[in-house]
């Protein structure tokens, strides 16, 4: 982590440079959300994690776990089968978490918006029609929610991150050597701490499968530090495809996550993205 932090006052010497983009692709062209801004989450009025639930199966989701993501909140990870099939395709297993945030220390909700992390996590072969279905089922199912203050231009989400070199989204951590099969893959990591570390199983095609993963009680507490607010991001997640399990870079998320958190809040947490990585690692290390 002594890499970590010296390249963040590295940077911060020569230049903030903020978000930067690869250029909109022709799959954006009819989302009709270019040159502005999306907002990262939705929040809304407090109900219990059990009402929420209720409301999503109504509204066609299923729900995949219901994790203690901070003291006093939970988050409720759901998906549907247009969004499992477009997180199907190669690489791109992450979308298929939806994300819901119960905090009954705060009296709100607050849901992961589907267009921002879709686009983020699709990249070029993000299809608006899927992930705007699921965020306007979301809406008449909780009607009122209001955008966070939270957002990121839309341009700049499929090429996004943090400042000059921090990692993008193809920078994703290599969990241990590929097993023969993802089946294999996933069975290893079951049998870790007796799977008491896998929060949720999605299996998405005969050769790709998302886990939820709960990382270790110190790791998690940076979500307390840098804000419950936005604790949707947990669980991790830990995409297995062909038998090589990879997890999305700390950096990368967290900046994603915590589109308002400044290079000073990153250095708060600059021991933080080795520990993840570390957690992660162990249930794939045979």
């Amino acid at each position: 982590m002594r890499n970590f932090l010296t390249l963040i006052v590295s940077v911060a010497v020569l230049s903030f440079s903020g978000c930067s983009a690869v250029g909109a692709s022709p799959a954006n062209v009819d989302s009709g959300l270019e040159g502005k801004d999306v907002s990262t989450y939705l929040t809304g009025e407090y109900m219990s994690v059990s009402d929420a639930s209720d409301r999503l199966a109504l509204a066609g989701f299923e729900i995949l776990a219901k994790y203690p993501s901070v003291k006093k909140g939970t988050t409720i990870v759901f998906t549907n089968e247009d969004v499992k099939a477009e997180a199907a395709k190669p690489g791109r297993a992450y979308a298929a978490a939806l994300r819901l945030f119960v905090d009954d220390k705060e009296k709100m909700i607050s849901f992961a918006n589907p267009v921002y992390f879709g686009k983020a996590f699709m990249q070029d072969e993000y299809n608006h029609a899927v992930f705007n279905s699921a965020l306007e089922s979301i809406n008449s199912a909780f009607p009122g929610l209001t955008p966070s203050v939270d957002k990121l231009p839309f341009d700049d989400l499929a090429g996004y991150h943090f400042m000059m070199s921090m990692p993008y989204y193809a920078d994703q951590d290599l969990l241990g050597k590929p097993s023969a099969t993802t089946a294999d893959a996933v069975a290893k990591a079951k049998a870790y701490k007796k799977g008491k570390a896998i929060v949720f199983e999605l299996q998405l095609s005969d050769t790709s499968t998302l886990l939820g993963y709960d990382l270790g009680k110190r790791t998690k507490k940076f979500v307390k530090k840098i804000g419950r607010q936005n604790a949707a991001l947990l669980p991790w997640t830990v995409s297995i495809e062909n038998g090589q399990a990879k997890a999305l870079n700390a950096k990368y998320y967290i900046a994603l996550s915590y589109p308002l958190l400044d290079m000073g809040g990153f250095m708060g947490i600059a021991t933080v993205p080795g520990a993840i990585t570390k957690d992660l690692e162990k249930a794939f290390k045979k």
